[in-house]
């Protein structure tokens, strides 16, 4: 019988967390996307745990059921608590999986606490913005779709997320996983995407370029191959010795949606590498 995901909640810094935690095994630690939540990863939950893996995947800060506040929604304060968050759930180190937002705070999490990460995926991922007049700039841009969903609530500004030219592929999604995404991102609270928008934009965190040298983490970066802004995953994997790039055909932004069993195939490979004697 295959193993249903239990949510359980956590207190970390101050902040209630809700986390999605299934299975058996060596723990593997899901980092979903902005407009995301620990559902976001439900095929990759699936196979993780037929394959013998722990899932946890939680809520980040604003998304789903985990609280936020603005002083805990930044990157660098996300990445410090979900390695207490780990820790909480008794696990030491865990297989991180990160796409896009959750990349980001998951290399945060690989260069402050690398003794929490035994391997590293990073799907379309940032290092940050490392000049300082379009890091303002890309601030600013936040804080405009920041005031926009409080002004007009989560129906426009989801239409209008989903008409951003970065998240084009979504439209080789299946109707039912597409609607499914859509219901998803339409059941978050407003402020608390504001609130990320605001806090762990890459507008807001700490440029990672000049540190991608300290990830010590066997790292596997995974692209579309249409991705818009595929350049940047690029430049991460160039940046961490010993990193491998995948690039999926056909796919953009978001290949754990866009092609679900390729990108499904490349993290349990990879993570499976650690526990094969």
């Amino acid at each position: 019988m295959r193993a249903v995901p239990r949510t359980v909640e956590v207190e970390i810094d101050g902040l209630r967390w809700s986390v999605r935690v299934a299975g058996s095994g060596p723990a593997l630690l899901l980092l979903h996307g902005f407009t995301g939540s620990g559902r976001s990863w439900d095929e990759l939950t699936n196979a993780a745990i037929a394959a013998g893996c722990t899932v946890i995947a939680p809520d980040l800060p604003g998304h789903g059921g985990t609280a936020w506040s603005a002083p805990r929604a930044t990157v660098e304060r996300t990445a410090d608590n979900v390695a207490a968050l780990l820790r909480a759930l008794g696990y030491e180190r865990a297989h991180v999986v990160g796409y896009s937002m959750g990349a980001r705070v998951a290399l945060r999490l690989a260069i402050a606490r690398p003794a929490r990460v035994a391997r590293l995926v990073l799907e379309a991922p940032s290092a940050g913005i490392a000049d300082p007049a379009q890091r303002l700039a890309r601030r600013d841009a936040d804080e405009g779709l920041a005031l926009r969903l409080e002004r007009d609530g989560i129906a426009p500004f989801v239409d209008a997320w989903e008409r951003m030219p970065v998240l084009a592929g979504e439209a080789r999604v299946g109707g039912g996983a597409r609607n499914s995404l859509r219901a998803l991102r339409l059941g978050h609270d407003p402020a608390g995407l504001a609130a990320s928008l605001r806090a762990a934009g890459q507008g807001a965190m700490e440029p990672l370029h000049d540190r991608l040298g300290e990830i010590s983490a066997p790292t596997l970066v995974i692209v579309g191959a249409n991705d818009p802004v595929r350049g940047r995953a690029e430049a991460v994997a160039a940046g961490i010795s010993g990193a491998r790039l995948a690039i999926v055909p056909e796919a953009g932004h978001a290949p754990h949606l866009e092609a679900p069993a390729a990108f499904i195939g490349l993290v349990l490979d990879f993570v499976s590498e650690e526990h094969v004697a």
